[in-house]
């Protein structure tokens, strides 16, 4: 309908998955790269799981038109909702293998499909089995697929498998009496969403695709995309899509933030309340915050001339605007009133006070380090200090378990960035900081801006994070076996400094009852949370203990 309207040869942002749509981000090109890896090589096992939307089986089927050796016979199955019997017959009639009539007998067909892959191999072909949405495989089809890995030469293994799923397949393989299954996966990866700028990329990728010679989405649109998909592909073509039928309707051919939003009303069904204009009272707040933010970064500058006249403006303007209180520490903390200006006000009128430099400083010198302005990368510099950073997409309850201060990354109405640091956490409300200013707000009103993104600091065993895994021995190990007991009994072990099969049993044991990603592997995540329930190593928490609170 909208295509000759745009321009455009086809619609940009069908659901369904095609490859030519393909959008390579860094994260895409690498899940991409684990699948290529798990055909090409013998004997591959791999596993690719990711949200619901991310763009798992455009990936698969990229791989199967563009990128599978001339050499490889493919058996998909897209319908694992079937029993084991079912399953074996599906490869079958995938790999075109005439079936014995006892089709109700696996060993039958286990001994047909073995007689054709050792067939193949001999003819110097291989055989890879993709299995798609594989976290509705049962227990009892899982263990066929476990079986089937089985049959092998004496050199290699005749059957390639690729398991793609969603996040649940993680925890599926993760179950004890799937061990045996789990060990045997040569590579995982887990498909994350599109940053900010990827979604941008990304819109832009398919919109050319599609035949588009100029811009469509103007940069305001791209930013509100993102904010209400969270990054998500599915989620964006479906907003996208709904959004260029309204502008078509509205005879406009440059989609804007409020057509965006207008469009995600409309697929959700939950249209938000029209926003409402505020007081001057309140405007005059929001300046007085922003001027209070101001005299805090003015410290990095070494002019006390410029010192002394933003002390003397924000003066004037605190009297007028919200009451300051004195605390611990340099910043001031802005008290709580009913006709206080919302975060999303704060942080807009706040503007360059919000970026990635003030926010960097803020949670260092939480750490009693020193930030350096404009000089290595932030990481960099934490490492010379014994830290290390963890950069991750997750929720609320994951940011709290962690238990480090971490800088949390916003999005304002109009869709644009703001790095904000959270410092602390009291029950339903929590601190954050500003640009060097500390306010208090309700948890659902950060959460309604923040959609998962934080950065924070740890302090790893031995100063230099490492991944600990089955098979790995050293000080680092033994630290983990002994941190384990320390934390509570059930968690003891015997053994020396090598990762054994004991120890990562119970490292998936300590996993589950602290509701991490149960893979066996002590990864910084893990580390991290061993390291908060050890607490004595001087690092700064959210949440305090009751005795150290006021």
């Amino acid at each position: 309908m909208y295509t000759r309207f745009f321009g455009l040869q086809e619609k940009p942002f069908s659901i369904t998955p095609d490859p030519r749509y393909l959008f390579m981000s860094e994260r895409h090109g690498e899940a991409l790269a684990h699948l290529v890896y798990g055909v090409t090589e013998s004997g591959g096992f791999v596993q690719l799981t990711g949200e619901v939307g991310t763009g798992k089986t455009t990936l698969v089927r990229s791989l199967l038109l563009n990128r599978m050796p001339d050499n490889a016979d493919v058996a998909v199955v897209l319908n694992p909702q079937i029993s084991a019997l079912e399953f074996l017959l599906t490869i079958c009639e995938e790999l075109h293998i005439d079936v014995p009539d006892s089709k109700g007998s696996i060993k039958a067909l286990t001994d047909v499909l073995n007689r054709h892959l050792l067939a193949a191999h001999a003819r110097g072909r291989r055989t890879i089995l993709v299995v798609d949405e594989a976290q509705n495989l049962a227990p009892a089809v899982l263990e066929q697929v476990r079986l089937l890995t089985n049959l092998e030469t004496a050199k290699q293994k005749l059957l390639q498998i690729i398991l793609i799923g969603q996040p649940e397949l993680r925890e599926l393989l993760a179950r004890n009496d799937l061990r045996q299954l789990a060990q045997r996966i040569t590579g995982r990866y887990h498909l994350e969403p599109l940053t900010r700028e990827e979604t941008a990329r990304y819109i832009e990728h398919r919109l050319r695709v599609a035949g588009a010679l100029g811009e469509v989405l103007d940069q305001g649109a791209k930013n509100e995309v993102f904010r209400l998909s969270q990054g998500v592909p599915r989620l964006i073509n479906v907003i996208c899509d709904r959004a260029l039928l309204g502008a078509y309707s509205q005879e406009t051919r440059t989609v804007n933030r409020r057509l965006i939003k207008r469009a995600a009303a409309e697929v959700s069904g939950n249209p938000g309340p029209a926003s409402t204009l505020q007081n001057a009272g309140i405007a005059a707040a929001i300046v007085g915050v922003a001027i209070a933010v101001a005299v805090l970064t003015s410290l990095f500058d070494r002019s006390p001339e410029a010192v002394a006249d933003k002390v003397s403006a924000s003066e004037t303007a605190a009297k007028e605007a919200v009451p300051l209180k004195a605390v611990a520490g340099p910043a001031p903390v802005v008290e709580t009133h009913e006709d206080e200006p919302s975060l999303e006000e704060q942080i807009r009128v706040a503007g360059e006070l919000t970026g990635r430099d003030f926010a960097l400083s803020t949670l260092f010198g939480l750490w009693d380090i020193e930030y350096a302005r404009g000089a290595r990368n932030g990481c960099d510099q934490a490492a010379d200090a014994g830290l290390a950073c963890l950069s991750r997409r997750g929720t609320w309850n994951n940011v709290k378990q962690l238990n480090r201060p971490a800088i949390i990354t916003v999005f304002d109405d109009a869709g644009d960035q703001h790095d904000l640091v959270l410092t602390a956490i009291h029950g339903e409300t929590a601190d954050l900081s500003i640009g060097g200013v500390t306010v208090t707000h309700p948890v659902s009103a950060i959460m309604d801006i923040w959609y998962g993104e934080y950065l924070l600091l740890w302090r790893p065993p031995g100063g230099t994070p490492v991944a600990l895994v089955p098979g790995l021995r050293g000080p680092a190990v033994s630290w983990l076996r002994t941190s384990l007991a320390n934390i509570d009994e059930r968690y003891a072990t015997d053994g020396n400094d090598e990762y054994d099969n004991a120890l990562a049993e119970t490292v998936r044991r300590f996993q589950h009852d602290y509701r991490l990603d149960v893979d066996g592997l002590a990864g910084q995540q893990t580390q991290i949370i061993i390291n908060s329930l050890l607490g004595g190593d001087g690092s700064p928490r959210l949440i305090k203990p009751l005795l150290a609170r006021d």
